[in-house]
């Protein structure tokens, strides 16, 4: 083993340098937290799009199959489910692997029949805050707009 010399230090970090070390690692570590947070909600608004899509993919089998939309009433659980109500003699779905799911945040997509501007139905989701309106993440996710 070989001695120290005089006046060295035993070569290990100091409490200062250590403080340091974890700072930088803790500002890296946030970095990157935050640019996850921004992915996700990106992902979010993506996958309820997605969503948005298949139901209208969907509902345009069950006018097919229906010669009509499920109504408002019915909703989208007549996607799923054959309605109790008069006009779906002819139903032959589920029209979708899994029974409707909630938007991205944890709220029930919105469907209405006849939807904006003269279209024959409007399926939205209202964003991370389930408001009307908003901006960014918190922004309305609607069929009726590309």
């Amino acid at each position: 083993m070989k001695a120290l010399s005089p006046g060295r230090s035993d070569g290990g970090w100091t409490f200062m340098e250590t403080l340091i070390v974890i700072a930088i690692v803790l500002i890296l570590t946030s970095s990157v937290g935050f640019m996850t947070a921004q992915y996700l909600d990106r992902a979010r608004t993506a996958a309820a799009r997605s969503q948005i899509d298949s139901f209208a993919v969907a509902l345009e089998s069950y006018y097919i199959d229906c010669g009509r939309y499920p109504t408002t009433e019915q909703g989208l659980g007549a996607l799923w489910r054959k309605p109790e109500l008069d006009g779906a003699d002819n139903w032959s779905g589920p029209y979708l692997y899994k029974n409707i799911p909630l938007d991205p945040w944890g709220n029930p997509y919105e469907y209405r029949v006849p939807g904006e501007d003269g279209l024959p139905f409007g399926i939205r989701s209202l964003g991370a805050d389930g408001r009307e309106g908003g901006e960014k993440h918190d922004a309305d996710i609607a069929s009726w707009e590309n």
